[in-house]
């Protein structure tokens, strides 16, 4: 890794539980909430983990001194694979995306949003629709990305 080791950060995998502890009760109450892009960014971390069957051990959180982050890290044997989630239509590409895919040394970073298309954002960054996770490679650590 890089001067910044791989960081702890917790996330509530059960959206609903999260919704309950909060009081948000309909689609409305947690579209205007605060909280909103830390829950889908738990249930989109959730499913990554699920799909690509990554151990607690695998996951991570990545935080620079310099403030980079990236949310999501599966790192299988010398193979790092990044995710970042964006709640937004139109994801673009972020400084920090740049600092992990360099610092990391990444096969791949996806940025996964709720959006309905796939489409290359740069050079090995993927914008990736929620809704074609599961349709992405199970093989992806053995396929090159």
């Amino acid at each position: 890794m890089s001067a910044s080791q791989k960081s702890p950060r917790v996330y509530l995998a059960d959206s609903g539980i999260l919704h309950a502890l909060l009081g948000i009760a309909t689609q409305d109450d947690l579209d205007g909430h605060p909280k909103a892009g830390a829950s889908f960014e738990g249930m989109v971390i959730s499913t990554l983990a699920t799909r690509y069957r990554a151990t607690p051990e695998e996951c991570f959180f990545w935080r620079t001194h310099t403030g980079a982050e990236l949310d999501f890290l599966i790192v299988r044997g010398n193979r790092r694979y990044g995710f970042e989630i964006k709640m937004t239509l139109a994801p673009k590409t972020t400084w920090s995306m740049h600092s992990a895919l360099a610092d990391l040394n990444l096969e791949s970073l996806r940025v996964v949003y709720p959006g309905r298309e796939r489409f290359a954002m740069g050079e090995k960054i993927i914008a990736l629709p929620l809704s074609q996770v599961f349709t992405e490679p199970l093989d992806l650590f053995d396929s090159g990305g």
